[in-house]
């Protein structure tokens, strides 16, 4: 089962005006922010919306805390300027746990991130085991532990950090999907059985794995509650931005920009047009580590 009411986003201040049609722009490493797109998306059809992936960077994982900061600074000064989103989504915990700060402080465009839900997970289960499936910078930061030991100290967390999942997600999405055991492989670790109580609740804590979610209900040992972070972003959104005017049409398709592009390929490019971009671009933005 599929959960995804309650849970977590961060959040911006309150806009001062509803701009009848507004940009959004959806950003991520690569290609996880698509399931939040496809939130938002549906809460506002009528905005225009830009999706950036900053592949030329992927895996932000491989960054130091002081790299991701500097080099989406530097990618989001150019972003603002070019395109003026009225609205910036952070689909990418790594980016919202590390970046977000730096981001209010240095751009007076409001900004939404996503965080591991722990609370929500907290809420749910009834076994009180529960596990986070994540990258391995997302589980060992401390922003991480704090939302445990604040929100579940009850419960048993299971902290799993995939150093393969957002890649496999990347390749499934470019046509070249893994093996099964693969993926069974990089979950397995969220499956525990102790004293007659299972895990009941898996927290998706990288919008890169709901990508991939029909494959892990399909591989799980044994049925748990999966929550996506994605429709709680969406709602975060639309009380910012006001709900959709009457009459508002729907707007065109949405637009997506790539930093590298290297991993442009057809079968990629028929995935994106499934999923409402039909207009694929690169504007080229070279990581540079100092």
């Amino acid at each position: 089962m599929r959960i995804d009411l309650m849970a977590g986003a961060t959040l911006s201040a309150a806009l001062p005006a509803h701009n009848p049609q507004p940009v959004i722009l959806v950003f991520d490493s690569g290609l996880g922010g698509l399931t939040v797109l496809e939130q938002v998306r549906r809460a506002r059809p009528d905005a225009a919306y830009l999706y950036v992936a900053d592949d030329a960077a992927f895996p932000y994982g491989a960054l130091s805390e002081p790299q991701l900061v500097a080099r989406m600074i530097a990618v989001m000064e150019r972003l603002l300027a070019r395109h003026a989103p009225d609205l910036v989504v952070i689909a990418c915990n790594t980016a919202s746990t590390v970046v977000l700060p730096a981001l209010r402080q240095r751009f007076v465009t409001p900004f939404v991130g996503v965080v591991p839900p722990i609370k929500p997970a907290a809420a749910l289960t009834r076994s009180r085991l529960v596990s986070l499936l994540a990258t391995p910078g997302t589980v060992a930061r401390s922003y991480t532990h704090d939302l445990v030991r604040s929100y579940a100290a009850d419960c048993a967390v299971t902290l799993v950090g995939s150093k393969n999942l957002a890649r496999y997600a990347e390749a499934e999405m470019a046509g070249a999907p893994v093996s099964d055991a693969a993926i069974l492989a990089e979950i397995a670790p969220c499956f525990v059985e102790t004293e007659g109580r299972r895990t009941d609740v898996v927290c998706l804590s990288c919008t890169h794995y709901p990508l991939l979610l029909t494959r892990f209900e399909r591989l799980a040992p044994w049925p748990v509650t999966w929550i996506d972070p994605a429709p709680a972003i969406a709602r975060r959104v639309v009380q910012l931005l006001g709900e959709r005017p009457q009459r508002a049409p729907d707007a065109p398709a949405a637009r997506a920009v790539f930093t590298g592009g290297t991993g442009l390929t057809p079968a990629l490019g028929r995935s994106l047009e499934q999923r409402g971009l039909c207009e694929t671009q690169v504007e080229a933005m070279p990581l540079v580590l100092s």
